[in-house]
């Protein structure tokens, strides 16, 4: 099937979608609604981008015939503007529809949880921690997102653990490159010989579980609650607020003690166990897909180092796709987009070589 013929039958799906959504008696059936609400979403650009180009086909064949029949002078100047405006055009549409009609991750749209723990380095693993965290969460107001965070566990200098979540328009789809090993090199404050140290945080990025077609099985969850430990706080060692979820098949834990009430840390706890369970089953996938077609990156294995941020050359690189960047001073205050683009162009490009093989 040529690629006209696939974006003929997307314009057909997309008309029929439209009389499913004209229908009132489809708000009655809301699952049904939302999934045909979706599916004509994740198609609408397509659609869009293709009626502009044939157009653009249109006029460009309108003034061939022009120049080829047409006498007129004036009719064929203008014939000659036309072609030399549009055919400049065909190539780059022709490249973004064939980006468009790539098969989508049916997780793109999802707001996502995104987790930062130090790593080896000690007390300057734990400061990059929160440098990691500032830079994200500089670059999700950026994108117009909302960020919320979770649980966070500090100690003397910066992060030891923090979890967010992250709500917004495609969240997932940018952040989903970010899962791995980050590794910092600097020189410490705390250096007096000038020394570059190296340290490393961990990153992992989940898309959320709620609205998929998975859920968490509480008959495999054990739930515990006691008195949350640490210093201050009204709530802090004067009522059982702390909670401990652990799913007994995997062994996975989560504790959580952030919040005032019981019930609170409880939904946290739970929501993040199930991020990080559902993650493990997309790892698992990842690695298979991985092992068929060598090359493409996302929710990779979280041990692999993506990335390193030197400091005293201000160089950043990303190891997957062999991207080096001398923008380190802009990118760790939140302009990650250079970064994203560049990932997510070169999924695209692996993504396509696959298309055509």
């Amino acid at each position: 099937m040529s690629m006209f013929d696939k974006l003929d039958a997307v314009v057909d799906r997309y008309e029929v979608l439209n009389e499913k959504l004209a229908d009132p008696s489809i708000y009655e059936r809301q699952d049904e609604f939302k999934k045909v609400s979706s599916e004509r979403a994740a198609v609408a650009e397509v659609v869009e981008v293709y009626k502009v180009y044939k157009v653009l086909i249109e006029d460009i064949e309108e003034s061939k015939e022009i120049l080829k029949n047409e006498k007129d002078e004036d009719m064929r100047e203008m014939a000659k503007e036309v072609l030399a405006e549009n055919e400049p055009k065909v190539e780059p549409m022709q490249a973004e529809l064939k980006i468009l009609l790539l098969p989508k991750d049916p997780l793109d749209e999802k707001n996502v949880m995104v987790e930062i723990r130090a790593g080896a380095g000690g007390d300057e693993a734990s400061i990059f921690a929160g440098d990691v965290l500032r830079m994200y969460t500089n670059y999700c107001r950026s994108q117009g997102w909302k960020t919320e965070i979770d649980s966070m566990s500090e100690n003397d200098e910066g992060i030891k653990e923090v979890i967010f979540s992250v709500a917004g328009d495609k969240v997932y789809s940018k952040l989903k490159y970010e899962s791995g090993v980050h590794r910092v090199q600097r020189v410490p404050k705390t250096e007096s010989q000038g020394r570059v140290h190296t340290s490393t945080i961990t990153v992992a990025v989940m898309p959320e579980t709620e609205d998929l077609d998975w859920e968490l099985d509480m008959n495999d969850v054990t739930i515990a609650v006691m008195r949350a430990s640490g210093s201050g706080g009204q709530h802090v060692n004067t009522t059982d607020s702390a909670v401990r979820v652990t799913h007994v098949p995997t062994g996975t834990q989560v504790y959580n003690q952030d919040q005032k009430s019981q019930l609170k840390n409880k939904e946290k706890a739970l929501k993040i166990l199930s991020a990080r369970l559902y993650d493990r089953l997309l790892q698992e996938k990842h690695a298979v897909e991985s092992a068929e077609r060598k090359g493409l990156i996302g929710t990779g294995d979280r041990s692999e180092r993506i990335r390193t941020y030197n400091y005293p050359q201000g160089r950043l690189s990303d190891h997957r796709i062999g991207l080096t960047l001398y923008s380190l001073d802009k990118i760790i205050e939140g302009e990650v987009d250079p970064v994203i683009d560049a990932l997510i162009a070169h999924n695209q490009a692996e993504l396509m070589k696959g298309e055509e093989e």
